[in-house]
């Protein structure tokens, strides 16, 4: 849509998925129950971390971290996504767009250093069974998820002030459901062509400086593992890495592609794809990779639901 000329932009239009009006009550529906399963399964995991002592250490320490990240991502997004299913206006307010896009940024890039992190710990645990105590103490994870958390903040507000400071006063139309930086270059008024080079140089440097320490420590692991004599301790490394692993791959593998692709609207269309499954797949899928293939989270939830049943 295009607005008079003069005028200053005061809200969006989030077209969402209104090109394809025959699926939008069945994607509402799926979209609704990925969203309850991403709820009701990292609230799960993070209640359980609290409560249950044999989960007080660190690797379920930082799991609960990405499971809180998890709920916070998806409650970004979907929510808007949802109420736009059933409304036919689908607009936002600049200062809502702009708070979504640095929630959005905030919350996706500390997930990437909590990912990140996570490596480190594993490969502390297995290259380094003796030391561990020591090079993961309490002091150490705090500072590893506190780090995290910061440098995710940091890098949200650089593109957060930066879009907020460009002239939108013609296009308000967004092809995506959520506000974010590279839709939002395409509407401004000027050239946003710095904006551009700094998002590719930024993210470039945290994603792929993040996703190449994690295949450091996963290099170190795997030749531990082939070196251990013992089958059950193999397969227990392997079991505790796969997890980790899958997510890793996945997650960074779709924020390096869209971030690091050129501004267009052929990307654009891909991007919308690719947050679907950041947004809403990724989130439910992660508890469900992490209990599935956990059995002390196994063994956790079912000493709750016992400690619950009989206490009722």
């Amino acid at each position: 849509m295009e607005v008079g000329n003069g005028s200053r932009i005061t809200e969006f239009i989030l077209l969402g998925f209104k090109d394809v009006p025959e699926l939008q009550m069945f994607l509402f529906a799926l979209f609704s129950v990925f969203f309850l399963i991403t709820l009701g399964g990292n609230f799960t995991i993070v209640i359980l971390v609290i409560t249950d002592p044999h989960l007080h250490i660190p690797m379920y320490f930082l799991l609960a971290n990405l499971s809180f990240l998890d709920i916070c991502y998806s409650n970004v997004t979907v929510p808007k996504l949802l109420v736009n299913f059933l409304s036919e206006k689908t607009t936002i307010s600049f200062q809502g767009c702009i708070t979504q896009l640095h929630f959005f940024h905030f919350f996706g890039s500390t997930e990437a250093m909590i990912l990140c992190a996570m490596s480190y710990d594993r490969y502390v645990a297995i290259c380094n069974p003796l030391r561990y105590p020591i090079l993961m103490n309490t002091k150490v994870c705090i500072l590893l998820a506190l780090s995290s958390w910061v440098i995710g903040f940091l890098y949200s507000m650089v593109h957060t002030i930066l879009t907020s400071r460009l002239p939108f006063c013609k296009y308000n139309t967004i092809s995506n459901f959520y506000c974010d930086v590279k839709p939002l270059l395409k509407l401004a008024c000027i050239n946003t062509q710095f904006n551009e080079r700094l998002l590719n140089i930024v993210t470039g440097f945290i994603a792929l400086s993040a996703f190449s320490l994690v295949m450091i420590s996963y290099y170190h692991i795997s030749s531990s593992i082939l070196k251990m004599h013992s089958i059950n301790g193999r397969e227990k490394a392997i079991s505790t890495c796969a997890s980790h692993l899958t997510v890793v791959c996945f997650y960074y593998e779709t924020a390096i592609c869209t971030y690091l692709r050129p501004t267009s609207e052929y990307f654009l269309e891909q991007d919308r794809i690719s947050a679907i499954f950041v947004t809403v797949f990724t989130p439910a899928l992660n508890p469900i990779i992490y209990t599935l293939r956990n059995k002390e989270v196994q063994s956790s939830l079912r000493r709750t639901i016992i400690t619950k049943t009989n206490f009722c």
